[in-house]
C-alpha cells in the first residue's frame, strides 16, 4: 500500500474543540493533541474563531477536516447537539473555509467520523460488509459504513423502540439517571440493538462513548445476535476520521 501521508482532523464536541495532525497509516496522532475550550456560547462565530485559533496553535496550512455534533448535509448543519442551536441551516463549511482563510474544508458528524476512525483502524478494519458504530452517551451516536464507505446522518439513537426513542431507553446517561445496574442497562441496551439489527443486519456493532472503557461489565450481558466488540480509538476517533474525510474527498 502506497503512503497515504498526514492529514488535520478538529472534532467539535460541547466541551473542547480538538485538533492534530493524523498519519493516515497507521491512524495515529503526530503529536499530543490541542484543545480548546469550546465557547460559551457555542454559537457559530464563536466556534469558528476557536477553530481558527487551533489551526493558528498546531501551525497547519493545508485543509482541515472537521466534526460536528449535527446532521451535515451539502456542508450544512441540520441539528444541533450540545452546541448553540444558530447552528441549524448554518453553512458550516462555508464558516469555517472563510474563518481558515479560505482553504479548503470537510465538515462531517462527529459518530460518522468515529465510524470511518474505527473502521479503517480499530477492531473492524480486517471485516468487509456492514459495520454499525454505536456511540454511548449522553445519547446514542451512529455511524454505518460497507466495506469502508460511509452511509452519513444515520442517527439510529432516534430509532422508537417500544413507543420510546432508542437513546431515551438505553444511552449511557439513562444508567446514571435511572441509578441502573450494568446488567440493567445491558438488558436495555440488547433490546435496543435487536431493533437495530433486525432492520440494518450488521456484520459487528462497535460500542464507542466513554463507557466502552467499562466494555467487560456490559457487553458479554448482551443479548442480541451481532456481535459487539468495544471501540479502540477512543478520545481520537473523532479527529483521526476528520482527517480521513478531508484526505478523501468525504463531504456529506
Amino acid at each position: 500500500m502506497s503512503a497515504r501521508g498526514h492529514a488535520f482532523g478538529i472534532d467539535i464536541g460541547g466541551s473542547g474543540v480538538k485538533g492534530a495532525v493524523v498519519d493516515l497509516d497507521t491512524g495515529l496522532l503526530t503529536h499530543e493533541r490541542l484543545k480548546i475550550a469550546t465557547p460559551r456560547p457555542a454559537t457559530p462565530e464563536a466556534v469558528a474563531a476557536a477553530v481558527a485559533e487551533l489551526v493558528a496553535l498546531a501551525g497547519w496550512e493545508g485543509p482541515v477536516g472537521i466534526t460536528l455534533p449535527c446532521v451535515v448535509l451539502d456542508g450544512h448543519a441540520r441539528t444541533a447537539a450540545n452546541i448553540d442551536p444558530a447552528w441549524i441551516g448554518t453553512d458550516a463549511r462555508a464558516l469555517f473555509s472563510a474563518a481558515l482563510g479560505g482553504r479548503t474544508v470537510t465538515v462531517l458528524n462527529d459518530a460518522d467520523a468515529a465510524g470511518l476512525a474505527e473502521d479503517s483502524y480499530g477492531t473492524a478494519r480486517d471485516l468487509n460488509g456492514l459495520t454499525l458504530l454505536l456511540t454511548f452517551g449522553t445519547g446514542i451516536g451512529s455511524a454505518l459504513l460497507y466495506n469502508g464507505t460511509l452511509v452519513p446522518n444515520s442517527e439510529l439513537g432516534h430509532l422508537v423502540v417500544e413507543g420510546v426513542e432508542a437513546e431515551h431507553m438505553a444511552a449511557a446517561s439513562i444508567k446514571d439517571r435511572d441509578g441502573l445496574t450494568y446488567p440493567e442497562w445491558a438488558q436495555r441496551v440488547s433490546t435496543a440493538l435487536i431493533h437495530i439489527e433486525n432492520l440494518f443486519w450488521p456484520k459487528v456493532i462497535v460500542a464507542g462513548g466513554g463507557i466502552s472503557r467499562d466494555h467487560e461489565q456490559w457487553i458479554p450481558l448482551l443479548t442480541n445476535r451481532t456481535p459487539v466488540i468495544p471501540a479502540v480509538l477512543k478520545n481520537t476517533a473523532g479527529i483521526v476520521g476528520a482527517a480521513m474525510a478531508i484526505a478523501g474527498g468525504i463531504a456529506p
